[in-house]
């Protein structure tokens, strides 16, 4: 039996060896190894200009919440939870961090805010109710 244990600690120190480094794009999506993530349910301020021209883009400092992202990021292993792909190719996921959802970090900043319609599962709002709801974008305040 020890053996076993060893081999199957030996595999997964290569595992961990062979994941891909996460770094931040913006204040809502991270790129692991060649994979863009977008973090579910929250939509963070842009780092530039709002594009398109005439897209509605969410009010805040788009390189304050990148940093906050980038901050929480480093602080342990990252866990991916994989919902699926958005309308440009980014996987749809819920991102932790030492068991802590990304999304409900970066709306407890005041960094993102809520978007329920994008909440594949409701899992943000299950994850932070309080900052979900505080931080909720009114429907009429949604962007595009």
């Amino acid at each position: 039996m020890p053996v076993h244990f060893t081999l199957m600690a030996a595999f997964l120190a290569l595992a961990l060896l062979a994941s891909p480094a996460c770094t931040v794009i913006d204040g809502d999506t991270i790129r692991c190894g060649s994979e863009r993530i977008r973090l579910t349910g929250i939509d963070a301020p842009e780092r530039g200009a709002c594009l398109p021209r005439g897209r509605v883009c969410v009010a805040g400092d788009g390189e304050a919440s990148k940093r906050s992202l980038a901050a929480a990021l480093s602080e342990g292993e990252v866990a991916i939870t994989r919902l699926g792909h958005d309308r440009y190719g980014r996987t749809l996921a819920v991102v932790r961090v030492g068991g802590r959802n990304m999304a409900c970090v970066q709306l407890t900043a005041g960094q993102a805010f809520y978007r329920e319609d994008w909440d594949t599962g409701r899992l943000v709002a299950r994850d932070c109710p309080t900052a979900a709801d505080q931080r909720r974008l009114a429907n009429h305040d949604k962007p595009g």
